[in-house]
């Protein structure tokens, strides 16, 4: 029983830190336009790899939430309820589907092929509901908000997942041996 409960307290510390990693690394961003380039969602991929889908998606919650509270962990080191009510809003939340959609396949699945399509559709998913959310607030035509939002991230976002597909394994495994992380099933790692 014991072991159980500090192997628990272990694993929310490692949501802890994946969530202090990405308030650090999300902030920090190239503008391109109106929404910029940042690294959350490669942060988002490899927490999904170190985590687990629950876990990962947890630490995207938490990292939204204090945001929300106005902390500057956005993009451009910003924060508050007003930029998720901004025009790339939708992105931000979005960032909590990737995580749960991405996750769950990265988790039920060894194939990196589907893993890969996982990453895929949570980040389509992703850019619908923020893309949908910027024609809102601007009253962009969504011809416009495509070219403006998603078009000139995708090679950028593809570049994210295939890092993460390859280096996500491999860090977990090195942090396993290294006795960071403990060895676990898929899913006992899905637990919370």
């Amino acid at each position: 029983m014991e072991t159980k409960t500090k192997s628990r307290t272990y694993m929310m510390a490692m949501v802890a830190v994946m969530t202090a990693v990405t308030c650090v690394l999300a902030p920090m961003s190239i503008a391109i336009g109106a929404v910029p380039i940042t690294l959350t969602n490669l942060v988002v991929y490899f927490s999904l790899y170190l985590l687990g889908w629950k876990r990962g998606s947890l630490s995207v919650l938490v990292y939204i939430l204090i945001g929300m509270m106005g902390l500057p962990v956005f993009s451009g080191f910003s924060g508050g309820l007003g930029k998720l009510a901004g025009p790339t809003g939708g992105y931000i939340l979005g960032f909590l589907v990737i995580a749960l959609v991405s996750g769950w396949v990265i988790d039920h699945t060894r194939s990196r092929v589907l893993q890969l399509g996982g990453m895929i559709v949570g980040t389509a998913l992703c850019y619908a509901l923020g893309t949908a959310w910027f024609c809102f607030i601007t009253r962009s035509t969504l011809q416009a908000a495509l070219w403006t939002c998603v078009i000139p991230f995708i090679p950028f976002d593809l570049g994210k997942m295939v890092a993460a597909m390859v280096v996500g394994p491999v860090l977990r495994e090195r942090l396993v041996q290294a006795g960071l992380l403990e060895q676990v099933s898929a899913a006992s790692r899905s637990e919370l």
